[in-house]
């Protein structure tokens, strides 16, 4: 299957992935980038396309109601302000210098803004940001601040 192509999807799946495009969009979210988030959560929740040929005939029930199961923890962690994999692991287990931060352990954005990506990439590894590798220089500074 060409990449993009989603013959392979049920219909229900790409309703789904319709109505988690379209929530995206709602909070802002670019086009592009919103359908490729929503493509994103549907592959992780079913395993990809589900009729014959797709991959997600391989994912076994229960690996995909754990994802479903996983993916929405992380929804309401985030509604309630806990964001996921934000570097919480390694502030609890007291790794990281304190210098140029701010109160909870996050730095302010103008120590961020003056190091290189590469730096930046670091502390996001440290700190086990979830997505740090796409992330570009201006994110990686918006989600460690």
């Amino acid at each position: 299957m060409p990449q993009g192509d989603k013959s392979k999807y049920t219909d229900k799946q790409k309703r789904k992935a319709e109505h988690i495009e379209e929530s995206y969009e709602e909070k802002g979210v670019p086009e592009k980038e919103a359908e490729a988030r929503a493509w994103a959560t549907v592959n992780k929740q079913s395993g990809g396309g589900e009729r014959e040929g797709g991959s997600g005939r391989r994912k076994s029930p229960e690996a995909k109601s754990a994802a479903r199961e996983d993916s929405a923890h992380r929804a309401a962690d985030a509604r309630h302000g806990h964001p996921h994999n934000q570097g919480e692991a390694s502030e609890r287990h007291g790794k990281g210098s304190s210098s140029g931060r701010k109160s909870g352990g996050k730095y302010d954005s103008d120590t961020l803004s003056g190091m290189t990506k590469e730096e930046l990439l670091k502390l996001a590894r440290d700190r086990d940001l979830h997505g740090r590798s796409t992330m570009r220089k201006d994110e990686l500074i918006r989600a460690m601040s």
